[in-house]
């Protein structure tokens, strides 16, 4: 077993509502998902933080958001052209955070790729023009380019949030996740899994593993927002220097000690080339990267620390004339969070597989914010106390809010292929001063590929079984 994989027993026994540990998870924050967290001297002093986190946060999206007439940049992407308007610190910086980048990567970030996204179809966009002019507590559009901060917003706000959590009283440490971008400080090490663009699932292969400590890491990809034109996958990435979608690179992870550096530039070694990259990653120390190309290959910074994940052994020890999974197939499980607007709280979830005689044989996810609540995951917890738990948090691509799958690859949780036949995937999912669902479904997996829709609830508005090659 994983030495950083517990037991939903040990998880119950280890950390009473005593404990300095908070952790947390919200969707709808910066357009994605929110998991947190914090370690203090209590929990409630873990609590208070939380509050001021989340107050940050909010106030910062109230400023940098691009989307709705009360966020500050919105408001000021309104006010027509030429004319000079009164911003924020806040936005003046981000602005001149963006064009400080526009030249360090020779225009592989620009302000105005979201105008590229949307009219490249269409023929060439050229955005490489200065787009917005500053003055002293001003700031001037110059063009009609549609404008998104989103690289940026990220990782400031992620620094900004954790200022707050660390200048609060007893704190000692956090972890902010925000849609796959990981900042962690204080008096924490984090062992993060690295998401194979391949089998990008929650629960999925891992790339890689690393420790981060006082640290950002960040994932950039065009694995889960692209889309499919003419029979093949585009990437939503897209290169600011030719006006198309940037196709070479699938995936950049980096690390380094501050959230912006990171996040900028695992978007940029997703336009240029690995020679660009290797060449700008050289004028930064303490940086690590891995860079995962279309072909495959992947390239990474010379002190990269990087271990391979464990797998469990595939060998079946079940009698070998019975017929077992294939091992080319897999069980995709899409589950769609119900949006209580923004800043809702994930409810917990649990996710496993019975076999035909109500026996639990996989446990695939485990969702929770405070461990003495897991018992109202009631059918969960029943039977299922000795139950793995994956600790780790995940860099990947940013996915949207909500939005979240898991594979089953046919093995049980001693990692051996199970016979084919019916087995039940349940989804069971509590919200704390919420509503109690469960949602099951039964599905013959016989080597035949098949897809199953489970009809939502006021907790999860949608889920989906498909039974595929992988």
């Amino acid at each position: 077993m994983n030495p950083i994989t517990t037991s939903l027993a040990a998880v119950l026994a280890a950390v009473p509502s005593s404990s300095g540990v908070l952790m947390t998870q919200l969707e709808n924050i910066l357009g994605t998902s929110l998991d947190m967290k914090i370690a203090a001297q209590t929990f409630e002093m873990a609590e208070q933080a939380e509050k001021r986190v989340l107050a940050e946060i909010q106030r910062l999206q109230q400023i940098l958001g691009s989307v709705g007439a009360h966020n500050e940049f919105a408001s000021w992407m309104a006010k027509p052209k030429g004319e000079a308007v009164a911003v924020s610190a806040e936005i003046s910086e981000v602005l001149t955070l963006f064009a400080d980048w526009n030249a360090k990567t020779d225009g592989a970030i620009n302000a105005a790729s979201e105008e590229i996204a949307r009219h490249w179809k269409e023929g060439k966009v050229d955005v490489n023009e200065a787009h917005w002019a500053l003055g002293v507590g001003t700031a001037t559009r110059l063009t009609d380019a549609e404008l998104r901060l989103h690289t940026f917003a990220k990782g400031y706000v992620m620094e900004k949030a954790a200022d707050v959590a660390l200048a609060s009283a007893g704190v000692n440490g956090l972890v902010l996740n925000v849609g796959g971008d990981i900042l962690v400080k204080g008096d924490w090490k984090e062992p993060v899994r690295i998401s194979d663009p391949r089998q990008d699932a929650e629960n999925g292969a891992s790339l890689s593993v690393v420790n981060v400590e006082n640290k950002s890491i960040a994932t950039s990809g065009n694995y889960r927002r692209g889309e499919v034109v003419d029979g093949q996958w585009v990437s939503h990435i897209m290169d600011p220097r030719t006006g198309a979608p940037a196709q070479e690179i699938v995936s950049a992870t980096v690390i380094h000690p501050d959230a912006v550096t990171a996040g900028a530039l695992a978007t940029a070694f997703n336009v240029l080339s690995v020679s660009e990259s290797k060449d700008l990653a050289a004028n930064y120390q303490d940086l690590d990267y891995l860079i995962v190309t279309k072909n495959g290959d992947q390239l990474t910074s010379e002190s990269w620390t990087g271990a391979a994940p464990e797998s469990a052994s595939s060998i079946s020890m079940v009698n070998m004339k019975e017929k077992l999974w294939a091992a080319n197939q897999e069980l995709l499980i899409n589950i769609q969070v119900a949006d209580l607007g923004g800043g809702a709280r994930r409810p917990y979830v649990a996710v496993w597989v019975e076999d035909a005689d109500h026996k639990p044989v996989r446990r695939l996810a485990l969702w929770y914010r405070k461990p003495r609540w897991l018992p109202d995951l009631r059918s969960f917890s029943e039977a299922q106390r000795e139950s793995p738990i994956d600790l780790m948090s995940i860099t990947s691509a940013t996915r949207s809010a909500g939005d979240y799958s898991l594979v089953w690859d046919g093995k049980n949780d001693q990692g051996q292929f199970v016979e084919q036949g019916n087995y039940t995937i349940y989804i069971e999912a509590a919200r704390e001063h919420g509503s109690y669902q469960l949602m099951k479904q039964t599905m013959k997996f016989d080597g035949k590929a098949k897809a199953q829709a489970i009809a939502g609830n006021e907790e999860l508005s949608a889920a989906s079984l498909t039974y595929r090659t992988k």
